[in-house]
């Protein structure tokens, strides 16, 4: 049997140990039940063989004959409980005459001989082993019920919890309006437990995650938009200026100011999650030649396998563009382009991406060493390949360089 996918190792834990506890616990109960009980069956059959044997006794010192039951030296009276009676002691002991359980009970008589009395003993026998298959068949009846319980109960902790950490999952990949929204949270008059406690605590962390970064997209998409008007007025006052390298400088200046505020605007716009597709079938080698054409870059294009893909041609345009020109900004020659099927590898020979880069991802307006730029083409590559369904990774050569791997759905 499989276990459903929310019963995990707590589950099998959980129920490992109720077993386990339930196990002991019937074994204690049935021992202390088997011994109380044969105690006490036992005592009442050495009583009643003893009492024979008093009369028996009795009737032998009277010269009287036997009574039924009752012998000297009898064939089946066990060696050391004659031994004992011969020494003038008084004795029991049960065994098995004729394959039928028998309590014997022995005392002293004439000339070293023995006086014993045999009791049927196969009715106390059948009582005790009558009880140990009652107390078998109650503990496994027991144990089964407790250890239904047990695991309704701890299968109900481990789907809130497997609840929680698929609400975590979710938010991680970054749909922040996901929340648990456990019912003992909104009940301040229910037992708060500690499943409800993460689950509070996860709603929380969540509210407030998404709160700051809500008002950090507002942040840049207001700072893009309040720059977009002076900065129109400052490129025309910047178009009238005499020819000259001062203007040469300004103009310069204000073209990488006016691509920086697109470039925020474009953030701003992927972080609202509301873009939408225009597909159309494209041929992916011909795409990335127009987009090195393009770039205007001395970029070597190997189209190893070409394919067809419905994708949007503007946004795939933007990645692969983003991508060349990042290489030849902050790598070395050669950069190389490489189309095989759905999967485009962009790479360079330079130092290579930088550690974070490679673990979490671009960050944007995060660079390292002497590197001059913003951080936010990789970053706008990575909002337009989640828009297009795609994986983008970033990684480095064994031999050295960057490279980066967009694989298309």
């Amino acid at each position: 049997m499989r276990l459903p996918r929310w019963a995990g190792t707590l589950a099998a834990k959980s129920a490992a140990f109720i077993t386990v506890m339930c196990c002991a616990l019937a074994a204690l109960l049935g021992v202390l039940v088997h011994v109380s009980v044969t105690d006490q069956t036992v005592a009442q059959a050495r009583d009643q063989a003893l009492s024979r044997l008093a009369d028996a006794t009795t009737a032998y010192e009277a010269g009287d004959a036997l009574l039924p039951g009752s012998a000297i030296d009898p064939a089946g009276l066990p060696p050391r409980l004659r031994a004992l009676a011969v020494a003038g002691e008084r004795g029991t002991m049960v065994t098995r005459d004729d394959g039928r359980p028998t309590m014997w009970a022995a005392g002293p008589a004439d000339r070293n001989q023995a006086l014993a009395v045999a009791v049927d003993y196969s009715q106390q026998a059948r009582t005790i082993d009558g009880l140990d298959r009652s107390i078998v068949w109650s503990s496994a009846l027991a144990i089964g019920a407790t250890l239904l319980v047990g695991a309704f109960a701890v299968t109900r902790v481990s789907r809130r919890l497997h609840g929680t950490a698929q609400v975590a999952r979710r938010i991680s990949a970054g749909d922040l309006d996901a929340r648990v929204h456990d019912p003992r949270t909104k009940d301040p008059t229910r037992p708060q437990d500690e499943v409800a406690a993460v689950a509070a605590a996860l709603d929380g962390m969540a509210a407030s995650l998404q709160r700051k970064l809500l008002s950090e997209q507002r942040f840049t998409a207001d700072v893009a938009h309040e720059l977009r008007t002076p900065l129109t007025g400052l490129h025309a006052a910047a178009e009238l200026l005499p020819p000259g390298r001062p203007t040469e400088l300004v103009r310069d200046r204000v073209a990488a100011l006016r691509t920086l505020t697109e470039d925020l605007l474009e953030i701003s716009r992927l972080d609202t999650g509301r873009e939408r597709l225009e597909t159309d079938a494209e041929a992916l080698g011909a795409l990335a030649e127009r987009v090195v054409r393009a770039s205007g870059t001395e970029t070597e294009v190997k189209v190893v396998r070409d394919v067809w893909v419905e994708t949007d041609r503007r946004r795939l345009e933007r990645v692969l563009g983003n991508l060349v020109a990042n290489a030849h900004r902050h790598g070395r020659a050669p950069v190389v382009l490489t189309v095989e099927g759905k999967k485009v590898t962009v790479r360079d020979h330079g130092g290579g991406f930088p550690e974070y880069l490679v673990a979490h991802g671009p960050q944007r307006f995060r660079t390292e060493g002497a590197t001059k730029g913003h951080g936010l083409g990789l970053t706008i590559a990575a909002g337009q390949a989640e828009v297009l369904g795609a994986r983008l990774s970033f990684g480095n050569a064994i031999d050295g360089g960057a490279v980066a791997v967009l694989t298309l759905p």
